[in-house]
């Protein structure tokens, strides 16, 4: 870890403080802890660059820039969130529901007293998109939800599905898609309370952005024949007031988050080769039309979001590296790539001031988010939200390794051992796979891998092919390979942990959910090295869940149909392989979980159960993908362990 000798010290410093103090060793960590440490988030800095709001349990806070003590100016329990400062340095907007629905509410920033409720729009607002000259909202949401709220659609009534669209699925309380699902542009005028739709169709329109003058809304759309046969998407632009939205772009690759110049002249927005490994990289295109051009191409890094300088002159973007995020930007003239904030951290949500500041939330090591100011190469912390927790909880550490997988390809691990490690010890180890495929394992605390260090084992996290933080080779080097180009990285890297010396490689388990629960199917199809497994939300059948789950359009992008090509589709399918498995399993998953759905589950542990390996099957009632009660969080965690104990220890 590269980390300056002084910043270290002055950090441990500042941790044993509290304990110096009151002389209380730190305890163990428990599943009550689940929720303790915070996160402040969406960093906004004001106008005049003095102060940051930023929300931190369900509430909005203030903090000067150049540091200070943080306090909250909305009402404990009030929910409130999207921070914004006015133009003419008056009002505090943000969103809340504490009036049932989501509105947007201001509060005066001479007084900071009680908030004042600015809409009461039927529909709710869900995002903060205010115009430039801030008398506007920018809203989306369905063509039913307004006839509803209008008291124009007859009167709910249980009725069956009807289903026409190609893509009739989707998770987190969706469900079925009926056809009728597509989500529109609307603004309301503040003043007037009137509300206008902008767009309209089967089209659904998503990251909708204003011009500098107001006049005109630039948003990504897939305008296709039939927009569920392919992940392109376009950028679009329509006049504020309506009418026929004008093509930008046309071409097969996937765009989002557009964002005008300060000009108007520009529109910069992310583009990849395609909507499932392709690495996001900054772009620009003339508003009025004309060639894009791909700024970060050579860059080659997962591209996260972007943001133009108030001169127009950069665009700063978050990127991945390496169990890590940092900030960066580039010239859209001549596409210059400065860095801006470097370093073994994981940067989540930033703002940009105008005189150059960044205030981002940052994770380092293996402690919690914090909000740091930047000017240059000096920072200052903003906020000390997590100090009283790790001066009470013993966490231990994490240190990032470099293994080589047999093929010579270098892969990123993360080790986070026992608080209580002692040298010359062999301990038992979880290896635990991160889902996406997309995604990273980072730096910064992670409940699941401390709580499992807390009951004695090593915790090993790979970044194996498939991952971000590489460049876009390493990303796309699981297409049609799913379980068999990452598998050997998982496996080097339990293999160098070994060799260290303190894991027992008689005491393994192998543990992970959604693409992590897929590996996990399948390292126990491969190996029966691994004493215990425990498989969350994981795919086993593929062909199964064509039509079935939400992934249509990618198993047809990527393995064609499985009325054509069932052996790319069985290939891929570790439950054909189930009479090899030797292993200990716990199948978990939610009982409405569409993303995965709990079929793959239920046919994994009926094939275990029939040839008598030891398993288990847990569904949640209610639960989909994401999003689970922390009462059922709790309850994972514990069986998993418990499973684990009982096989591996």
């Amino acid at each position: 870890m590269r980390r300056a000798f002084a910043a270290a010290a002055l950090a441990a410093a500042l941790l044993l403080a509290p304990l110096a103090a009151t002389g209380a060793p730190p305890r163990a960590l428990t599943l009550e802890d689940i929720e303790a440490v915070k996160s402040p988030d969406e960093p906004v800095i004001s106008r005049d660059g003095k102060l940051v709001a930023y929300v931190l349990d369900d509430r909005i806070w203030i903090v000067p820039v150049a540091g200070g003590e943080p306090r909250p100016v909305t009402a404990k329990g009030s929910s409130a969130w999207s921070p914004y400062w006015s133009k003419d340095g008056q009002w505090l907007y943000f969103l809340s529901s504490r009036t049932q629905s989501n509105q947007l509410w201001k509060l005066s920033l001479d007084t900071f007293g009680e908030a004042e409720q600015v809409t009461e729009l039927a529909q709710g607002v869900g995002r903060l998109v205010p115009s430039p000259d801030e008398s506007k909202l920018l809203l989306r949401f369905r063509d039913s939800e307004v006839a509803a709220k209008d008291g124009k659609a007859a009167e709910e009534a249980r009725q069956p599905f009807v289903i026409t669209r190609l893509q009739f699925k989707e998770d987190a309380g969706e469900g079925y898609l009926t056809g009728d699902d597509a989500r529109h542009l609307h603004v309301l005028d503040l003043a007037s309370g009137t509300l206008t739709q902008v767009t309209s169709g089967p089209y659904t329109e998503e990251d909708p952005a204003w011009s500098p003058d107001g006049r005109r809304i630039v948003f990504v759309s897939n305008r296709e024949k039939d927009p569920d046969e392919s992940y392109k998407t376009d950028l679009w632009i329509v006049a504020a007031e309506g009418g026929e939205p004008e093509r930008l772009t046309n071409d097969d690759r996937v765009k989002s988050s557009p964002a005008f110049s300060p000009d108007g002249r520009l529109i910069a927005f992310l583009t990849a080769e395609d909507g499932v490994y392709g690495a996001p990289q900054v772009a620009v295109i003339p508003a009025a039309g004309g060639e894009a051009r791909i700024l970060t191409g050579e860059f080659d890094r997962w591209v996260d979001g972007l943001e133009f300088s108030d001169d127009g002159k950069w665009i700063y973007f978050l990127y991945e590296n390496l169990g890590g995020t940092r900030i960066a930007r580039v010239s859209p003239a001549g596409g210059r790539i400065e860095p801006v904030i470097d370093g073994d951290d994981l940067l989540g949500s930033a703002d940009f001031a105008k005189d150059g500041a960044v205030v981002a939330e940052l994770r380092s090591g293996n402690r919690g988010a914090e909000l740091y100011a930047f000017r240059g190469k000096r920072r200052t912390r903003l906020t000390h939200v997590n100090d009283a927790f790790f001066a009470e909880v013993a966490v231990g550490a994490k240190e990032s390794v470099t293994v080589r997988s047999p093929d010579g390809t270098e892969v990123q691990a993360f080790v986070t051992k026992p608080p209580d490690f002692v040298e010359g010890r062999r301990y038992p180890a979880i290896l635990h796979i991160h889902g996406g495929p997309v995604g990273q394992f980072g730096w910064g605390f992670t409940f699941k891998a401390q709580y499992f260090a807390s009951r004695g084992y090593v915790v090993i996290e790979p970044n194996p092919r498939g991952s971000t933080g590489r460049g876009q080779d390493f990303v796309s080097a699981i297409y049609k390979t799913w379980g068999i180009t990452d598998y050997p990285d998982l496996i080097a890297a339990v293999d160098h942990v070994v060799a260290q010396g303190y894991v027992d490689p008689e005491r393994l388990a192998v543990t992970g959910y959604s693409y992590g629960g897929y590996m996990t199917n399948t390292v126990i199809t491969r190996t029966d090295r691994f004493k215990a497994a425990a498989s969350g939300a994981g795919h086993s059948l593929i062909a199964a869940n064509y039509g079935h789950d939400i992934y249509q359009k990618w198993y047809n992008w990527e393995l064609g149909f499985p009325w054509e090509n069932r052996e790319a589709y069985d290939r891929l399918s570790p439950f054909l392989k189930a009479g090899e498995v030797a292993t200990p399993t716990l199948f978990l998953g939610g009982r409405e979980d569409w993303n995965v759905p709990l079929l793959n589950a239920e046919l994994f542990y009926q094939a275990l159960r029939k040839r008598g390996v030891p398993t288990e099957l847990v569904a949640y009632p209610g639960m989909h993908h994401g999003g689970w009660d922390t009462a059922f969080e709790r309850d994972y965690l514990e069986r998993v362990l418990a499973w684990f104990d009982k096989y591996v220890k």
